[in-house]
């Protein structure tokens, strides 16, 4: 994928996230996007961060529940897809959003 391509993705994802997100949380979760940088802080203090890493052509997480993870965009599955477990972004996410929010989150 060139770079233009990616910068273009990943924004639309880290957007769509951010949209998505504070919807299903908002209520519970200080939800924002700056600058690119997707932060999602909870009420006891815990903070998750998304943001792309353009030189690696990466989304970046870091969860306080999963700890950290990179991924790559995998045309196959048209999905972000971790570097190292081949877990699904959305797939990590979304149950994890799931146990913040006490009802089902579907990203």
């Amino acid at each position: 994928m060139d770079a233009t391509a990616f910068e273009d993705l990943a924004e639309k994802t880290i957007e769509s996230l951010f949209d998505s997100i504070d919807e299903a949380i908002g209520d519970d979760a200080d939800v924002d996007l700056e600058n690119g940088i997707l932060t999602v802080e909870l009420e006891d203090g815990r903070q998750y961060v998304i943001n792309k890493h353009s030189p690696n052509q990466q989304i970046w997480l870091s969860s306080p529940i999963s700890g950290a993870a990179h991924y790559g965009y995998d045309d196959e599955s048209a999905a972000w897809v971790s570097t190292r477990s081949r877990d699904v972004l959305i797939d990590v996410l979304s149950p994890e959003m799931t146990q913040i929010a006490g009802r089902t989150v579907t990203l």
